[in-house]
C-alpha cells in the first residue's frame, strides 16, 4: 500500500474531515499553496530530525510551510541532548516518501511527531503533500490533533 493510500485509509477510518487536492507535482510550500487554494502558513512542513538521547533517535518535526525549524527547540520538546536534520536519504528511508512529500504523521509507527504550537493554533485547516508530490490533503486541524496526538511545543525559529 502506498503512503498516499495509507494516509487516506487512516483519515477515513478515523472519520476525519478532509479533502484531497490533485495538482502538478510540487514539494515547495510557496508553490503548492497557491494550487491548493490555501495560505503558505497552513501548509504542514514535515522534517525528519535526528535527536541524540531519545529511544527513537529521530523525530518528525511539523511546522508551518513559511517557517524554519529551531533544532534546539525540537530537541528540547522531546528531552533529547543534541539534534540535526536527517540527510535526505535517511528521511526518505524512514518515511518511504521523497523530501517534499513527507506527511505530518508517522505511517509505520516509531517516530515521535512534534508539531509547532503556533502552527496548530493559526488555522482551522492544515494542508500537506500526502506521501506524493501531486496529491495534497487539506484537513481539519482538530482532527489532525485527535488522530496524530503530536507533542505540541513551540519549535519554529523566531521570524526574522
Amino acid at each position: 500500500m502506498s503512503p498516499f493510500e495509507q494516509i487516506i485509509g487512516i483519515l477515513e477510518r478515523e472519520e476525519a474531515t478532509f479533502r484531497v487536492v490533485e495538482h502538478p507535482a510540487e514539494g515547495r510550500s510557496e508553490e503548492v499553496s497557491g494550487v491548493r487554494g490555501t495560505e503558505v502558513s497552513q501548509g504542514a512542513k514535515a522534517l525528519v530530525c535526528r535527536v541524540k538521547g531519545i529511544d527513537s533517535a529521530a523525530v518528525l518535526a511539523v511546522l508551518a510551510g513559511d517557517r524554519r525549524a529551531d533544532l534546539k527547540k525540537v530537541v528540547a520538546a522531546v528531552e533529547g541532548r543534541k539534534g540535526g536534520f536527517a540527510p535526505s536519504e535517511l528521511a526518505e528511508e524512514l518515511t518511504g516518501c521523497v523530501v517534499g512529500a513527507i506527511p505530518p504523521l508517522w505511517l509505520s509507527g516509531g517516530l515521535p511527531v512534534v508539531a509547532d504550537a503556533d502552527f496548530l493554533s493559526a488555522h482551522k485547516e492544515i494542508a500537506f503533500n500526502a506521501g506524493r508530490l501531486d496529491r495534497s490533503v487539506v484537513m481539519a486541524t482538530e482532527d489532525y490533533l485527535r488522530i496524530v496526538a503530536p507533542i505540541v511545543a513551540p519549535i519554529a525559529a523566531d521570524p526574522r
